[in-house]
Formats: structure tokens, sequence, C-alpha cells
């Protein structure tokens, strides 16, 4: 392969946003590739790569200061070859030089990350995240970083590959893991409960201290009522004052429920939520939920939806909360349909924290701006409404909106009916937006994603069973069928939509998370096609990424050529764990079908992971949630009927999972309405035919079903029965 000449930025055509954005650095960037690599490696010139991602603040904080500087550029061409990568696009590449950056500078890395490698063997020698242009903040200056770490590199080879090999040796025994028998999951979640509750924040919600995250895997396990002895069907609505649900310990005899609760209201009531845009910012730098970092992710989003969705519908959440929960899920499909959807359907990536150079700018308001675009009457509400009351929150000089105080409390105060304060509201809050959308906007980062859409597509497939929302589900499947048109291709799945060359193979999130998505979406309206490809990517998710010695997935495959080690890990981090979704998943579709290759390949993923659960099972709540599902299968409807009586059907779903305390698209519970019409069905659905003109239910819960019903007045009880089971 010819190799052409690195004496330019070749960043202009990329397929990320990101790189793009360096295209017009004086720094010769070039794409992470076997011909850049190669040209390294010919020569034995060290590469310095430097990895972040559109939305990060920091990233472009030092891109300013460093990378469009030309004396600092012109020392990093003499000296690198100079490669910019993104994170979102190759999150292998930088999950093992985030793992090298904990074992060389025992501390967690983060974006900017800035790795020099040895270009014989990718090894990284020095590594670090932001560096200032000068020395500060008790960082070295960039430039000198620059002229030490070649010197070293020329000097001491010899004790660079011996730290190379202790290196990859830590790194490839960090990812492997080792087999165990599955524990159990009463035991382990007990644990991790008690793990949890010591670090709650009691009156903040969230994990103590600052900053705070979302956690929204974590927050999935703490809703779930599936582990024994952790039923919220007969838990206390929050303000009742009852006793606590939840066996386990907790700070202030506060349940689990409870502090879900409290976490929830208090992300979607204060500064974690744009209240006038809808949509969640990533997460806030202080324990209060006031002060966002302003970039807005898809994945935390799409988590989120079938959280709040949840709650908008739950019996055990207040009336104020049940609020509250429903606007965060309208507000998050609003921003989703508004700024975030690409012409074909599919989703967007994120939106930047910055605007004209600064973060937040977009959002943050002076009263002075606020009382300015409306009547004094709207503005008495706003100000109440949006804490403009109160001194300024952002920096001492101006407001980022929250939204604790209730329109009822307002009214009250202010002696106006409630439905005049609310309308009053609403136009207050119409005029911001209105103004806001005339401001200069975030960068968008357009690349679209298969992992991100499809926890999209899960979440809005979710929301909408549990609202009856057609307008989410139409979401689901316009995102849904865009995808399989983008990275579905000749029976391979891809991890973003982009030009050939700039494909990238699909990584275990992609196929885990897709098969969740199609599993998800089949539940709304069964589309046979859904089926087939939930197979299809169930085959290619064992097939490429399941380990043959120890069980488990790999993150990546040989194809990827990751550098150091292939990766494999069970904790969840912004997004849940790809091996618990992949164990979930192919032990939903596994006994849908019947298929016991699934079953056994996930079991064998379970006792891979045993390690993890053992030491550390507060970081694995999406992993618990597998294991639970093992010990005790989720409980799955199938219904067979003539399409004109799906809708029939439909409601008594919705009504006997009511009955025994569930929701429908809630709680871990599968129900698939088949037409009658549809055929050549796989496996156990095969044999599962109509009987009589109306339909016919089978309930099952792992391989035991109760005997099937024809008549609606039936399925309440033999659903209890199934789940008592």
């Amino acid at each position: 392969m010819a190799i052409p000449e690195f004496d330019d930025n070749r960043l202009a055509d990329a397929s990320s946003p990101y790189l793009r954005q360096h295209a017009g650095n004086p720094v010769h960037w070039q794409i992470w590739n076997d011909v850049t690599l190669a040209h390294a490696r010919a020569s034995d010139m060290p590469i310095l790569l430097s990895i972040g991602y559109s939305a990060c603040h920091w990233c472009h904080v030092m891109a300013h200061e460093c990378f469009e500087n030309a004396g600092i550029a012109a020392a990093m061409n003499a000296a690198f070859v100079n490669i910019k990568l993104d994170r979102e696009e190759r999150p292998d590449i930088d999950r093992v030089y985030q793992l090298a950056h904990q074992a060389l500078t025992g501390r967690g890395g983060g974006w900017p990350l800035t790795a020099f490698l040895d270009p014989q063997d990718l090894v990284p020698f020095y590594i670090g995240t932001y560096f200032p242009p000068t020395p500060r903040h008790g960082l070295p200056g960039f430039p000198a970083i620059l002229e030490r770490v070649r010197a070293y590199f020329d000097s001491h080879r010899g004790e660079l590959r011996e730290q190379a090999g202790r290196l990859r040796e830590w790194v490839q025994r960090v990812e492997a893991g080792v087999s165990g028998s599955t524990p159990d999951a009463n035991s382990t979640n007990t644990e991790a409960m008690q793990r949890l509750a010591a670090r709650f924040d009691s009156r903040w919600g969230g994990n103590a201290g600052a900053p705070k995250f979302p956690r929204a895997a974590e927050l999935e396990w703490l809703l779930d009522p599936s582990p024994p002895g952790r039923r919220w069907r007969a838990a206390p609505d929050e303000a009742s004052g009852s006793p606590d649900p939840h066996p386990c310990p907790s700070p202030g005899g506060r349940g689990v429920l409870k502090h879900a609760h409290r976490t929830l209201r208090m992300m979607a009531t204060r500064g974690l939520q744009d209240h006038l845009g809808g949509g969640f910012f990533r997460y806030c730098v202080d324990a209060e939920w006031t002060i966002p970092h302003f970039e807005k992710m898809l994945y935390d989003n799409a988590q989120l939806l079938p959280a709040y969705a949840r709650l908008a519908v739950s019996e055990h959440a207040d009336a104020a909360l049940r609020v509250t929960s429903r606007n965060a899920v309208l507000g998050i499909a609003g921003w989703l349909s508004r700024d975030m959807t690409a012409p074909d359907g599919a989703f967007y990536s994120s939106l930047d924290a910055d605007s004209e150079h600064e973060e937040g700018k977009f959002y943050l308001w002076t009263r002075d701006q606020v009382q300015s675009l409306m009547p004094d009457a709207e503005f008495a509400v706003a100000e109440r409404a949006f804490d403009l009351d109160k001194p300024p929150n952002f920096e001492g000089k101006a407001w980022h909106l929250l939204r604790e105080v209730p329109l009822q409390t307002i009214a009250g105060e202010t002696g106006g009916s409630v439905a005049k304060t609310e309308a009053r509201f609403a136009a207050a809050r119409r005029m911001l937006f209105e103004a806001r959308e005339q401001r200069e906007h975030p960068a968008h980062d357009d690349k679209i994603l298969t992992a991100w859409n499809a926890l999209a597509i899960s979440g809005l497939a979710r929301a909408a069973r549990l609202l009856d929302d057609a307008h989410l589900a139409a979401m689901a499947r316009r995102a849904l069928d865009a995808l399989r048109a983008s990275i579905w291709i000749d029976g391979e799945l891809f991890a973003n939509a982009a030009d050939p060359a700039s494909r990238v193979p699909g990584f275990l999130d992609d196929h885990a998370f897709l098969l969740d998505a199609l599993l998800e979406s089949l539940q709304f309206e069964f589309e046979p096609r859904d089926l087939d490809w939930a197979t299809a990517i169930a085959d290619a998710l064992c097939a490429k990424f399941s380990d043959p010695d120890s069980g488990g997935f790999w993150f990546s495959t040989e194809r990827h050529a990751t550098p150091l080690a292939r990766g494999r890990n069970w904790t969840d981090d912004a997004l849940p764990n790809g091996n618990a979704i992949a164990i979930r998943s192919l032990l939903r579709l596994g006994h849908l079908i019947g298929e016991t290759r699934y079953l056994d390949t996930a079991e064998r993923a379970l006792r891979a992971g045993s390690a993890a659960l053992d030491q550390y099972p507060e970081a694995c709540p999406s992993l618990l949630l597998a294991l639970i599902e093992f010990e005790r299968p989720r409980p799955q409807i199938v219904v067979r009927c003539p399409q004109s009586h799906r809708s029939k059907w439909q409601e008594t779903l919705r009504d006997g999972l009511r009955s025994a305390g569930l929701a429908l698209g809630g709680d871990p519970v599968d129900a698939f309405i088949i037409p009658s019409e549809c055929d050549a069905l796989p496996g156990v659905l095969a044999a599962r035919e109509t009987r009589g003109n109306t339909g016919t239910a089978w309930v099952c819960s792992g391989m035991t079903c109760q005997a099937p019903v024809t008549s609606p007045g039936e399925f309440a009880h033999t659903l209890r029965a199934a789940i008592a089971g």
C-alpha cells in the first residue's frame, strides 16, 4: 500500500463532526487507520493520540489554546505523527487508553485524553488529559510536555519496551475476567443495596457529593420490582409516611424506592433538565443539581425516557411527581423531534455545551432579559416559577432556570386561580423559548451511532407502551427503519451510518442494544421482519463476540484491531453494560422462540461475570438485573389473534397487568400480540396458533407455561398464577 505524504491536516473529509472541527488546525492531524499506523511504524515516529468528542467542553478549550497555536502545532508536526480520534466512533480504542491512563497515573482519565504511543506496538509511554499552553492549575505547559516526551522516547527505547510489556499484561489481565458459578440473586442484590445506601444523598437524591450524574442504569435497577423481597406492588405512596417497603437499611430509614423517586424529582425540577426546550444535560457540577455541564447527550435522554414514563403512571408516585414525570417525557420527546432527528428519522448524537465559545451561554438569562420579554402578569409568575426571585445561581451574574415551585403554590401566593396561573406560565415559557431560539445555538454532533439510536428506540418504545402514546411509537419505528436502511448492510451490523470508507464494524453494544430495541418494538406492533432481524443480530452477537473459553462477550472483534486488548467489562457507565444487556436480551429471545443456544450462551456469560458481582455488585446494576432474570425469568405473554381484535387484547393486557400490580412497558414483563395472519414464525411460536375466533393467550415464565386462554376474563387469573409461580 502506498503511503501518502503526512504533511497536511487530513480531517476535512472525516465522517465525524468532531474530527472535522479540527480540519482547520495547523496541526497535521491524521485519522486512525491502517495507512496512518503503517506510516508511523515505517518512520518510527512516536504517535500523539488526542481523543475527545464534540460535546466535550475541555476538548474545545485545549483545541483553542494549543491546537490552533501555530508554534505548538509546529512542534507537534516536527516530532510526532498526530492522530485525532472521536471516542464515540471508536469506544474500544478509548477504553483501552483510559485503562492505560489509570495504570500509568493511578487516577481516572477523562477527555480530552492525550496519549503518546510507541509506533511499533501502540503502547502508551506517557499519558494525560488536558494540558494548557503554559503552566497553570498545577499542570505543565503543553510545549514542555512535547519536548520532554520526544526526548525520552529517543533516549529510553529499551525501558519503554519493558514498560510496554508490563502495561499490556496488566490491561489484558484486567479485561480477561474470571469465570465462576452464578451467585445468588437475593444475597448479591442485598449486598449491592447496602453499599449503595451508604452513599445515598437523602436530601438531594443521587449519590452524595458532586458532581451529580443521572446514573440511569442504577435508577432502573432501583425501580425494578423483581428481586425477592422487593415488590413495589405493595409499596406505599412516597408522601404517605407509611413504613419503608424495602428491608435493606438506608439513610434515615428511607427505602430505595423513595430514594429513586427523590432523585428523579430533583433531576426534573432543578438544573439537570432544560425547562424551556426539554431534555436533560449530561451532569451537574454541584451537589444540589443546580448548574449542569451544558452538553446534551442522546444516550442520557434515551435511558431517562422510560424511567420518567414509569413514574408518570405509577400508583406509588405522588400526584405532583406523576405530573413532573409526564412533562419530562414530553420534554425529551419534543427535544428529540425538534433538535435531534435526522431527515430519515434516526437521531443525532449530541449538542455541545458551548455556544459563542462560552459554556452554557445559550441557556442562561438575566432577570432584565426575562422581564423585557413579557407583560407584568406573566413575569410575576415566571419570576417565582423559575427561581428568578432568588440570587443569581450562575457565577453570581445570571440564572440557569429551575422549576421547583409548583404552579398551585404560586396560584395560592398570588391569589389567582390555578388555571390562570398555568396559562400565564405557559405563555411566559413560550415567550422565553421563542426568544432563546433566536440565539446562536450550540453545535450539533450529527453522527448517527447505532448503539445510541438503539437506546433511544428502546426508550421510546417502552414509554409508548406505558403511556399508550402512538406518537412515541412512531418515532421509534421511524428511527428503527432508518437504522435498517443505513447500518445493516449485507447481513452485517455497523456502528455508524457513514460512507463505506468510514463505516466502523459494530461493537458488542451495537448488537446488544439493538437486540433489546427490537424486542421492545415488537411489543408495540409485531412485525415479522423485526423478529427475523432480532434472531440475525443474536446469531451475530454469539458468533462474533462470545468468548468460547470462559464465557461473556468481548467488546470488539478481531476485525477492529483494538490495541492492547479487545476489552470485556461488567460495570455500567454512562451507557448500560453491553454484556448485561446481551445476557438479558438473549434470555428474552431464547424463551420467546425456544432457542436453548441463546439461553446457554447467556448463562455462560453470567458465570463469567460472577467475579465482578462478588467484588463490586453496586457498580453492576444492569448485570444484577440480568442475574435476577436468569434466576426468575420474566413473564412472557404471547397473544395470537386476528388483526381486528388487536386493540381489544391490548386493553386486556393492560388491565390484566394493572390488576397484578404491573405496568405494560414499565416492568419486566414481555407481551407480544401477533396477528393470526403472520405465518412462518420461528421456534415455538410456530406452534402457537389461534384457537377460536377472538384469539388465544399463552402466559409463560422461562420454560413453564400456563394453560392457554381464549377468554379475556381468564387472562388476569392466569397472569397472576404465572407471576406467583
